[in-house]
């Protein structure tokens, strides 16, 4: 498939009416509303075609692997900061970006929108449109280019996107403390007050784990103030890596849970908020500021806790949805939403309802 080949097909999509489900290898199809529509498929776009490391950005096409392109890092002790889940190494860099979902080190480097320097689109119209640059100073079209992460395909196919990349650390050390879930979210916050090399945290099950990275001298002065149990490399790296992939014992778990009829919820909330008082298992990152959360109960329940403390709830994973997936919209936000969806792909021929089901 060339960008030819897909005008060609769009156009004649447009002139038919025909909506199309865009999809490479489908590893996020739980995720948002149910994908419908012809199946266009992003997969023959595979390739990168422009990395330059003392540059730091990298031009991938949409349906290469991720996986791929982290190895191709790798070899220049490069990285994608925001540790996007690859969802069992079969996630393109297109779909990362359509859906906007990020690792670990969020909270601390940033997200997929904060390291997208630019993208090639194609409209509903049929055009093939670019936006951005390859650097952060160059913001003709930038923020047309960022609109695109999280936006799950509504507005157009993404052919091609270029984004920041970002040094290995020097060094990395993870520490453990033993806290319940109210004490691990005051310290998150004091620790967050303070100059330390804090990359990612997490905490579940009475167990908070902290990821120091950065200078040598800066992660040992860390250690030293922070004391905690040092967790060996090797089993410090398979944590984090289950953590970013979705692959770990809380996941897992949470599978098996909706399998049997329970809702996973991807909480954002202020990283002040306190402790939720949530029937079920909750899981706790970027520094309180995402939380996890695998339960029965109803719906409305749940989203209503979390507005209580200024943040919202998406239902992750769950074999009903019909509560809805994201957080409603106010009139402001829903209008914005429409204008947008019309200006981009004004036939409505891109996922349709994948984001909200009246768009």
């Amino acid at each position: 498939m060339s960008a030819a080949d897909d005008l060609q097909r769009l156009r004649e999509a447009v002139l038919a009416g025909t909506p199309l489900r865009i999809t490479g290898h489908g590893s996020k199809d739980f995720y948002g509303e149910a994908p419908t529509g012809e199946p266009l498929s992003t997969l023959a776009l595979n390739g990168v075609t422009a990395y330059e490391p003392s540059e730091l950005y990298i031009s991938v096409l949409a349906g290469t692997p991720v996986f791929d392109v982290e190895a191709l890092l790798a070899q220049q002790r490069q990285r994608f900061a925001f540790e996007p889940p690859r969802f069992g190494g079969k996630g393109t860099i297109g779909g990362m970006v359509a859906a906007g979902l990020s690792g670990p080190a969020r909270a601390a480097l940033g997200s997929v929108r904060d390291h997208l320097l630019g993208a090639v689109l194609i409209n509903g119209r049929g055009e093939l449109l670019s936006f951005g640059g390859t650097v952060m100073k160059n913001v003709a079209g930038f923020d047309v280019s960022r609109v695109l992460a999280g936006s799950m395909g509504q507005l157009g196919l993404i052919t091609e996107v270029t984004l920041k990349v970002m040094p290995l650390p020097a060094a990395v050390t993870t520490l453990r403390f033993e806290f319940d879930q109210a004490a691990a979210l005051m310290a998150m916050n004091r620790w967050s007050g303070e100059p330390l090399p804090i990359e990612a945290s997490a905490w579940w099950d009475g167990a908070l784990l902290l990821r120091l990275a950065g200078a040598q001298a800066a992660v040992e002065a860390a250690c030293a103030k922070l004391g905690g149990d040092v967790i060996p490399p090797e089993l410090a790296g398979a944590f984090w890596l289950g953590l970013r992939d979705q692959r770990d014992e809380f996941f897992m778990g949470a599978e098996r849970a909706v399998a049997g009829g329970a809702r996973l919820w991807r909480l954002s909330l202020p990283g002040t908020a306190p402790a939720l008082n949530l029937h079920g298992e909750q899981l706790i990152e970027w520094g309180g500021a995402q939380r996890w959360v695998v339960t029965p109960m109803a719906p409305a329940g749940v989203r209503e806790a979390a507005a209580a403390v200024g943040g919202h709830a998406t239902l992750f994973r769950a074999l009903d949805k019909s509560p809805g997936v994201f957080a409603p919209l106010s009139s402001p936000l829903a209008a914005i939403h429409r204008r947008l969806k019309a200006s981009f792909d004004p036939h409505g021929v891109f996922n349709p309802g994948r984001l909200y089901p009246q768009l």
